[in-house]
């Protein structure tokens, strides 16, 4: 919820809270326990913990995933392996202040913003009156971003935590973007492999021509087919789907197992699509390597800050400028 003080400041009733802290350490309740102190009764939403360590894109995906689903209110996200460095720390508002993300200016933010129709401001958290004494520079989540993701909540307004600056000049989250090859096939790239063992594609369902009702996937020179599904179950035991997700993505699935295994793939990899009748090449081993499939599929585009009302092109990473948080 959002609602403002007698002085008419915006103020917040929840935080989303996205890491790489994990939960063996007390990182997390640590985070929690800060903003608890400073705005007592906030709600705290923990999206994830479990992102991989360091990995910023990961992050910035998993983020921009959720943020269309998150209630309103202020979004902490802190994966940061540049902390203690000379990296800004900022706050984005989204939505005429519907939401202000807050977190390290390393690109992670980007997406979410992109998604939810670009930022209204942002400010560089340069105002150390609002950040916690520390003994060393290497806690940010705990020392900054958590107080002011409290203090946000609180009802102290965006401009009085550091200086302004233009959205558009913040660190872009660079993204992967499918290509079509001269022969018609697509060079796309793996997004995402949930717990499932589902693997996202960077496709959505326009990108394949209307009809397909098959396709073969070249990864690393080993061809799988994969048939269109609408659910799990109706893609054979032993046998792979292509549905269209959760999200609105294509995405590998195998029924009650595990797509990224039987492919071999993570996030990341390349994956060639090609319409097919289901048979041709699958399972035989074209020119190149097997095993794992290679990192770097097609080509990035940078994921703007700045507020935009017009919608990606197609095939592009963002898939919808919706409402969000």
């Amino acid at each position: 919820m959002v609602d403002r003080t007698p002085e008419g400041e915006l103020r917040y009733d929840t935080v989303s809270f996205l890491s790489d802290y994990g939960r063996t350490d007390e990182f997390v309740g640590v985070v929690h326990s800060v903003l608890h102190q400073l705005c007592p009764g906030v709600r705290i939403v923990d999206v994830s913990h479990d992102v991989p360590a360091f990995d910023v894109r990961a992050a910035g995906l998993t983020l921009a995933r959720s943020v269309q689903y998150l209630a309103p209110g202020v979004v902490l996200a802190v994966v940061d392996p540049g902390v203690g460095t000379a990296r800004r720390r900022i706050a984005v508002e989204v939505g005429d202040g519907a939401s202000v993300l807050v977190g390290p200016d390393n690109g992670l933010l980007a997406p979410a913003v992109a998604m939810v129709g670009g930022a209204s401001r942002a400010v560089v958290l340069t105002d150390t009156s609002h950040h916690l004494e520390a003994a060393g520079p290497l806690f940010d989540g705990r020392d900054v971003f958590a107080p002011v993701a409290a203090r946000l909540c609180a009802g102290v307004p965006l401009e009085e935590f550091g200086e302004p600056i233009d959205p558009s000049a913040l660190v872009p989250g660079l993204m992967g973007v499918s290509r079509v090859e001269d022969d018609g096939s697509i060079a796309a790239e793996v997004l995402w492999v949930d717990r499932f063992g589902n693997v996202q594609l960077n496709l959505g369902p326009d990108d394949l021509e209307p009809g397909t009702e098959s396709v073969e996937l070249r990864i690393a020179g080993v061809w799988h087919s994969a048939r269109r599904a609408g659910s799990f179950s109706e893609v054979p035991p032993g046998g792979l789907g292509l549905v269209v997700d959760s999200y609105g993505m294509l995405a590998v699935v195998a029924d009650r197992s595990s797509a990224a295994e039987e492919l071999r793939v993570s996030s990341g990899d390349e994956v060639l699509v090609i319409a097919g009748d289901g048979t041709t090449g699958a399972g035989t081993t074209g020119a190149g390597t097997t095993g794992a499939g290679t990192r770097g599929a097609g080509t990035t585009t940078p994921v703007q800050l700045g507020r935009s009302g017009a919608p990606p092109a197609a095939g592009a990473d963002v898939v919808t400028t919706g409402e969000g948080s």
